[in-house]
């Protein structure tokens, strides 16, 4: 059974804008050597930074949103998470990690996220970390 992983927005922000890790881990679920779940939440995210902060114009966001629904397994999340006081979004990669039962959360922040190391059994990592657990033999 192959990984199963969650990137959260600020990851996703990182590998369209400037590509690196964030961009290698993106690459490595397209050609399907991880299992990639997303849910509408994080989509409507990251539209919403790559139109608000970004200012892209809405054909590209659309393009981007829907390679990525392309890419990974969309998720609807059930369960209602508010582990991290003050950060919704971040409540709403929980949700979508707790719901397709991801055994990593891929992402790179360090206010939130990252120092939480896990939750309900699930790795919360940065890409560097990612990509040394995936290309291991």
């Amino acid at each position: 059974m192959r990984i199963r992983a969650v990137i959260d927005t600020n990851v996703y922000l990182s590998a369209i804008l400037f590509g690196g890790k964030p961009g290698e881990v993106f690459l490595f679920a397209k050609n399907e050597v991880f299992d990639l779940c997303v849910s509408t939440a994080i989509l409507a995210e990251l539209a919403a930074k790559l139109t608000d902060k970004f200012h892209w114009p809405a054909g590209k966001v659309r393009y981007v949103i829907k390679e990525i629904g392309e890419t990974a397994a969309i998720v609807r999340p059930k369960k209602r998470i508010e582990a991290v006081p003050g950060d919704e979004s971040d409540n709403r990669i929980l949700e979508c990690a707790v719901e397709s039962k991801a055994e990593y959360i891929v992402s790179g922040d360090q206010r939130h996220l990252l120092p939480l190391k896990e939750y309900e059994g699930i790795k919360i990592v940065s890409p560097a970390q990612f990509l040394k657990r995936i290309k291991k033999p």
